[in-house]
């Protein structure tokens, strides 16, 4: 079997196949947002999101019990500082210093954050009591602190932006910034390009067609390919989105940043499943079409017309809908599903050998109810790494005395014939043979206690 197969691999060929595993890595994440009063346990929604293919989750604060329920999950975060705090935070690198201490270090390293958010939306926001420079000296500030912590290398700090910082988004080859906020922008791209933090935009080709029905093809928007829409300089666009974001790489380019790397990662989008009686897109179909295709999208790791060879990441908005939220019905509908855990649609975030075995994600009642039970397997981690993984493989299957007779040639759980669903089997027995104490399932760091059933097709995970 594969598992046992890599070790004898050249060393060359081994690091390929290794690399080509880290690439399939999901592109997809998810906004979190959490102004309703019927929403689950944040502990919960860890839990549950470890069952699907996304491994990033961005929060729109630092909520303590956010940051707590996702330790040790391996889902990645991606924290933020609200507008109303940006000024204070650039006003002196204490000041950071302190917010820092308080919000972010108590829960390192257990859970991982890995970017922080200055704002969102900052220079486009309707409070004119925001000033540019602060969101340029606070981004400074915060990333002065994780210098002297160490920790630049792996917190990288950014700013959302709304596409309205464009000028014009079309034709994208020819789209450029504000002409208002161009010494803003161009601070902001030099700090990305020096430190390697992504560009984040939130993009929404739903708004494009709700205000111009008329004159926005549906399945555009939708980022379907009905249509074709052809650039000046020969780019063909089959969807909206595509063409947004290279309205974005073309504003980049025209101040100058052409030749460094500054990657683009869409920090939202999403349709909504409901609106006010005249929205006409605001439909569960179309947000159920829109969804599904982005987070194919996301993990299909491919560019766009202009840079098809860009991975780029992208952030589904949102995970709930939120009942508290101000402004028209789509506000408070943009969800993936209800606040009592339901789905508002189906949409598949599916994660084969993740720890659910691939089931589609679901918040309903037998998810939830799985919590509360007897149940519990053993699993490796998702982005586990490879070595250890083939370690501990090893060692349960050999003096580790768990029978992996299920995981020989062409037996119930020998596909798919990877490193990762071996390793989470021969996990899972070791851990059930031992009575299922939380340090059987640590596996220097690569198992994870799971309240959901791995078992997938004819391969049943045991539990003792």
């Amino acid at each position: 079997m594969l598992s046992f197969k890599l070790r004898l691999l050249p060393l060359p060929l081994y690091l390929l196949l290794v690399s080509i595993l880290i690439s399939n890595a999901s592109c997809v994440g998810v906004n979190y947002g959490t102004l309703g009063n019927n929403l689950p346990p944040p502990k919960e929604v860890a839990q549950l999101l470890q069952s699907t293919l996304i491994d990033k989750v961005k929060i729109y604060d630092t909520n303590p019990d956010i940051l707590e329920a996702f330790s040790n999950t391996d889902i990645d975060l991606i924290v933020a500082v609200e507008n109303n705090n940006v000024a204070n935070i650039s006003k002196d690198i204490t000041i950071a210093e302190e917010w820092f201490t308080k919000r972010i270090s108590p829960f390192l390293p257990s859970t991982s954050i890995v970017a922080i958010a200055v704002g969102n939306e900052f220079l486009t926001s309707d409070d004119s009591q925001l000033d540019p420079s602060a969101l340029v000296q606070a981004i400074g500030n915060i990333h002065s602190v994780l210098i002297a912590h160490g920790l630049d290398r792996k917190i990288k700090v950014t700013t959302p932006h709304s596409m309205a910082i464009l000028a014009s988004s079309f034709p994208p080859s020819t789209s450029t910034f504000v002409p208002t906020f161009i010494s803003t922008m161009t601070s902001i791209l030099e700090f990305l390009s020096e430190t390697g933090a992504p560009f984040m935009v939130n993009a929404y080709p739903y708004f494009a067609y709700r205000d111009n029905p008329s004159r926005v093809d549906l399945e555009y928007a939708l980022l379907g390919n009905a249509t074709r829409i052809r650039d000046p300089k020969g780019y063909v666009y089959t969807n909206m989105l595509d063409a947004q974001i290279d309205a974005v790489r073309s504003a980049i380019n025209a101040l100058g940043f052409g030749n460094r790397t500054v990657e683009i990662t869409i920090s939202e989008s999403g349709w909504p499943s409901k609106g006010d009686p005249e929205d006409i897109a605001a439909t569960p179909d179309n947000a159920k079409t829109y969804n599904t295709r982005l987070i194919e999208k996301g993990d299909s790791h491919k560019g766009t017309p202009m840079r098809p060879k860009d991975t780029i990441e992208v952030f589904v908005f949102a995970l709930f809908n939120e009942n508290k939220k101000e402004g028209s019905v789509s506000e408070r509908n943009f969800g993936l599903f209800n606040g009592d855990g339901s789905k508002v649609y189906e949409v598949d975030l599916s994660c084969k050998f993740c720890s659910n075995g691939g089931e589609k994600f679901g918040f309903g009642e037998k998810a939830l109810g799985s919590l509360r039970g007897p149940s519990v397997w053993c699993v490796a981690k998702p982005h586990a790494d490879e070595k250890v993984l083939q370690a501990v493989l090893d060692f349960c299957c050999g003096t580790g005395g768990v029978n992996c007779k299920e995981l020989i040639n062409q037996a119930a759980c020998f596909d798919p014939n990877k490193l990762h669903a071996h390793a989470s089997y021969a996990m899972n027995g070791y851990y059930q043979m031992h009575g299922r104490n939380y340090w059987n399932c640590d596996f220097k760091g690569t198992g994870l206690v799971t309240f959901s059933d791995p078992s997938y097709g004819t391969c049943r995970y045991p539990q003792q």
